[in-house]
């Protein structure tokens, strides 16, 4: 079955509109959505904007193998929290000494991008809260497990995954991570996340920064971030 006889998403906007009255029930809550840039942003900005919740990024880089930065070995997570993919490291014969390098690399450039995103405001308190993990779509889910072994260190009181597109054999090896995933298409045969949207432009670190802005204006305007007053 093509992408065509399946449901599209128009762009990231509706598919946040979408994922949003899915997690419905967390409106209001001591919640907080985390999105994974840039182009899980533009989905959470609308998730978080229906929930009435606040809105950051976390997150976490892909490890590309030796001479093949597109192939996956693994990932990172801001917090240096690694994740690897032990059959293609084994396969391809990768060894400690690049897997350390590359994990430094890749740590170090997710510090720039925080501090490009977040500026000098402190990370969202996370332990105790229901935290809201959003993405535009997973593929392997490499680096969305390095997210989620990072953030369960965090000690939330619930951690959801909400995506609009998920790999079926993904998405039932994640749901054993988290305490809920929320995927609103789960195809067999993904083929590419941006076949699944009408529009999916890249999403700019400028756009990131002004979504960010503005979920953080909203949040003022409400009063409260969440029935504790945090962020």
């Amino acid at each position: 079955m093509g992408t065509s006889e399946r449901t599209l998403f128009r762009d990231r906007k509706d598919a946040g509109r979408r994922l949003a009255e899915r997690l419905a029930r967390y409106r209001d809550e001591d919640s907080v959505v985390l999105a994974l840039p840039r182009g899980g942003v533009p989905v959470g900005y609308e998730v978080a904007r229906a929930l009435k919740v606040p809105l950051d990024v976390f997150i976490a880089r892909k490890l590309g193998a030796p001479n093949q930065p597109e192939l996956g070995i693994g990932a990172v997570a801001q917090d240096g929290s690694r994740v690897l993919n032990e059959r293609i490291v084994e396969e391809i014969g990768v060894s400690e000494e690049y897997i350390e390098r590359v994990a430094a690399e890749e740590t170090k450039e997710a510090e720039r991008r925080i501090k490009l995103f977040r500026g000098e405001r402190p990370e969202p308190e996370v332990r105790e809260r229901t935290a809201i993990l959003v993405d535009d779509g997973i593929a392997t889910g490499v680096t969305t497990r390095a997210a989620i072994e990072a953030l369960c260190r965090r000690d939330p009181r619930r951690l959801v995954l909400a995506v609009p597109v998920c790999t079926t054999y993904t998405a039932e090896s994640l749901r054993r991570e988290v305490d809920e995933l929320i995927c609103l298409e789960a195809p067999s045969n993904l083929m590419a996340i941006g076949l699944w949207y009408r529009y999916f432009e890249q999403t700019s670190d400028e756009e990131v920064i002004d979504l960010l802005e503005r979920a953080r204006r909203e949040q003022e305007e409400r009063g409260a971030n969440g029935p504790e007053g945090r962020t």
